[in-house]
Order: structure tokens, then C-alpha cells, then sequence
């Protein structure tokens, strides 16, 4: 009886997640300075993680959280990476 209100939540939370990613991509493309199209990056990288756990919800697999672990750990060290370039001019010292 939870099944469907299960997936009719699922579907809601993933339409509300890619309409957040195809907004901080626009905000990525048009960002009137890097410091917006980095945090745009960043937010884009936590909604692709809230995508890929939504799917594994759905599909029921365990290996996209694995999967959005990884992507999550990508973000972070980019983001870092982008922080520590735009402020020292280099990334590893």
C-alpha cells in the first residue's frame, strides 16, 4: 500500500533535484563571476549525489550509493581545487 506513494514521492523528488541541476547549470553557463560558477559547481555536484541516491532508491541497488559516494568525493576535492586556484594561484604548493 506505501509502493505507490513510495514512488509517487520518488518521482517528485527527482523532478524537484534535475529542475536544481538544470538551474545551477544555468547559473554555471551565465554566472557574472567565477566565485558564482564555482558555488554553482558545487551545488551541482550535490544535486547530482541527491540524484544518483534517488535512482539507487528506486532501482533498488546498492551500487549507486557507492556511486554517490564517489561523486561526492570528486566534488569535494574539486571544489577545494578550485578554491585553492582562484585564491593562490596554484593548486599544490
Amino acid at each position: 500500500m506505501n509502493a505507490p506513494v513510495l514512488m509517487w514521492a520518488l518521482n517528485l523528488a527527482s523532478v524537484a533535484v534535475a529542475v536544481a541541476m538544470v538551474l545551477c547549470a544555468w547559473r554555471l553557463w551565465l554566472g557574472p563571476e567565477t566565485t558564482d560558477r564555482i558555488l554553482a559547481l558545487d551545488t551541482l555536484y550535490i544535486n547530482m549525489v541527491a540524484l544518483v541516491v534517488l535512482l539507487g532508491l528506486r532501482w533498488n541497488t546498492a551500487m549507486l550509493f557507492e556511486v554517490a559516494l564517489l561523486v561526492s568525493m570528486l566534488g569535494f576535492v574539486g571544489t577545494v581545487g578550485l578554491a585553492r586556484y582562484l585564491t593562490r594561484g596554484d593548486v599544490v604548493e
